[in-house]
């Protein structure tokens, strides 16, 4: 069976675009549920969220991949600034960067802890401590996962969570600095959409 994570960003964009992508995808899983795949973030979503990870599995996961990597535009009034003229807001997908992509990334250079995860997330929260921190070593970057009920699962999440930061940094160098990286956001914008979708039920156009 095909499993194929797709990152989900708002890139530079504002806290209009976190909301697109918290609700692109919800209905991206909506989508995949419609065509037999299974679909769900890799952490829960609260709110608005910068970045989502999905993981979507299944015989034609590829394909309804290919379908959606990309930018997409969302058409409809801010849920923050109603007053706000602007109608069209854009965030990117992408497939989660490969280990050849990412080959700073070597398991040697990790460190892992544990402790007891805390904040809202079921009963198992601060009663075991499965929570793990994931540290890159060489840059000393560090990423979190405690919502999932094993130090497996958990550390499985924080390593490829660490992967997207240091993804996000060689980004950031390769285009020469954050200002460079909001004027690729902006081209983005400029683009053409692979998706677009319309008003607070996502339908598509």
């Amino acid at each position: 069976m095909t499993e194929i994570l797709l990152h989900l960003s708002s890139g530079q964009g504002p806290k209009e675009c976190e909301w697109v992508v918290a609700e692109l995808a919800r209905a991206f899983c909506r989508e995949a549920a419609a065509v037999g795949l299974a679909c769900a973030p890799v952490e829960p979503i609260a709110g608005v969220a910068a970045s989502v990870l999905l993981r979507v599995s299944g015989e034609d996961a590829e394909a309804f991949a290919g379908m959606r990597i990309g930018t997409v535009r969302w058409i409809g009034t801010s849920p923050f600034r109603p007053l706000h003229k602007r109608r069209n807001w854009f965030v990117g997908v992408k497939q989660f960067p490969s280990a050849e992509e990412v080959p700073e990334l070597r398991d040697e250079d990790i460190s892992y802890q544990t402790l007891r995860a805390s904040g809202p997330g079921g009963q198992h929260v601060n009663t075991t401590d499965s929570a793990v921190r994931a540290t890159h070593r060489p840059t000393g970057l560090a990423t979190l996962s405690q919502d999932q009920r094993s130090q497996f699962a958990n550390k499985k999440i924080a390593r490829l969570k660490l992967a997207l930061v240091l993804d996000e940094r060689r980004r950031v160098r390769e285009a020469g600095g954050e200002r460079a990286l909001w004027e690729q956001h902006r081209e983005m914008e400029r683009g053409n959409a692979i998706r677009i979708y319309e008003g607070e039920r996502f339908t598509i156009r």
